[in-house]
């Protein structure tokens, strides 16, 4: 064989690879004739052999994705699927409310999707997430640091394949459990752009959703939530105060009064949906169930033709869930207060936001570590508004922190999602909510 032949063939495997990759999507199985946007899925290996393939979804901003900002969207978890938030919180298509009939379930259009102002990344993280995947068996549990590297590495190298995006500005953006992830990717970023013979991201700031913080302190506001919200008696909140101390969760078994009255603060609230507190705790197998969209959701990922629509490589998964809950995780980053100090400090924006009748992660837990950061207050508590509605309550820090309440909204605000693309469409542009 000669040298030219061995060219050939090389640039061949090359250009073969890079078709495995990554993948233009113009039909999906499910919705009515091609997607009325650009989605791309495609896999960005990880580490020096790129054991690791994670799976992503990119759609194109329907706006002006020459300048639009990037948005990276982590779904919490840990470990569950990407594809949470692009079908059921802020992308541009939805399951159709209706009965599973054994087809594949029914997709339509939204028109609240970020991606009207934004190119979004929806990636499945980590490794075994959705559709993400090891080609060897994991030498290391993932962890919440080693993920925040991952994460990281596979910025740089889809933007290495999609130069054109480099100068967008970029945001990380996530729910629940990526609170604890994307303020420290976004201490990591800052520190990588400084790095010699790396190409700078261009990072702007973050977006975080109900987002878990310092779980051991934040599970602490769950009974005085409780209490004024009205789901507990005034007698009951000061007994269980005064006897339990804040510690309400890992109580100390010779504190027989505290055990009792926790044990009657749970007969209060246990039936209820305790990510949504307004919704009943019901069985999402029902139609009638505000969570069927989830039991959808599994048939349709788990069909062929969507995974060959997709682009999914063969036999790199079994079944796919929604969430890998039996994956062993080192949570070893105990609180992320001191990165969002720290992106505080570097100038970085930041929008916080709380569905105000999540019971996981209460508004109180939220606006509490926000107080710690001690920065001044610019612009007071106050009604947000649509049209002549008030669709939440928000306050501005000089920290260029704002935080805002989605009225109703439970942990994922995927209940209201009309709100939360007002809310981040004004303030990716700027404007006061």
């Amino acid at each position: 064989m000669n040298l030219t032949q061995k060219f050939l063939l090389l640039l061949l495997f090359v250009l073969s690879h890079h078709a495995e990759s990554s993948s233009i999507v113009k039909f999906l199985p499910g919705f009515e004739g091609p997607l009325p946007f650009e989605l791309e899925t495609g896999y960005i290996g990880i580490g020096e052999k790129e054991e690791i393939q994670l799976f992503y979804y990119f759609i194109k901003s329907e706006n002006n994705p020459d300048e639009d900002p990037l948005l990276l969207w982590l779904t919490g978890g840990p470990g569950c699927s990407s594809n949470t938030g692009l079908f059921l919180e802020n992308g541009p298509l939805a399951f159709k409310s209706e009965v599973y009939n054994g087809s594949v379930p029914s997709l339509v259009s939204t028109t609240y999707s970020w991606t009207k102002m934004a190119n979004i990344i929806f990636l499945d993280q980590p490794v075994r997430t959705g559709f993400s995947y090891s080609r060897t068996p994991l030498i290391d549990k993932p962890s919440d640091t080693g993920e925040v590297e991952r994460i990281r590495e596979f910025l740089l190298k889809w933007l290495n394949k999609h130069p054109t995006f480099s100068s967008n500005p970029f945001y990380a953006a996530g729910d629940s459990y990526s609170g604890m992830t994307v303020p420290a990717l976004v201490q990591e970023i800052s520190k990588g752009n400084y790095i010699c013979c790396e190409p700078p991201i261009n990072l702007q700031g973050y977006v975080l959703g109900n987002p878990i913080t310092h779980i051991e302190e934040e599970i602490k506001y769950r009974v005085p939530f409780s209490h004024g919200m009205g789901l507990i008696s005034d007698e009951l909140y000061e007994s269980i105060r005064s006897a339990c101390k804040g510690n309400y969760f890992n109580v100390d078994p010779s504190n027989t009064k505290c055990l009792k009255l926790v044990e009657e603060y749970h007969k209060c609230i246990d039936k209820l949906y305790e990510y949504n507190i307004l919704l009943p705790d019901c069985n999402m197998t029902s139609s009638d169930c505000f969570l069927y969209p989830y039991y959808l959701l599994n048939f349709w990922a788990n069909d062929e033709s969507v995974r060959d629509a997709l682009h999914i490589k063969k036999g790199s998964i079994g079944e796919w869930v929604i969430c890998s809950r039996s994956n062993a995780y080192n949570n070893d980053i105990k609180s992320s207060v001191p990165y969002h100090m720290h992106n505080s400090i570097n100038g970085y924006r930041s929008l916080i936001y709380s569905g105000d009748h999540d019971l996981v992660v209460p508004f109180l837990a939220t606006e509490a570590w926000i107080k710690s950061l001690n920065y001044s207050i610019i612009h007071e508590w106050r009604p947000w508004m649509i049209k002549d509605l008030i669709a939440g309550y928000t306050r501005t820090y000089s920290n260029k922190m704002t935080f805002a309440t989605v009225k109703g909204g439970g942990h994922t605000v995927e209940n209201k999602p009309n709100e939360s693309f007002i809310m981040f469409q004004r303030w990716i542009n700027g404007q006061p909510l």
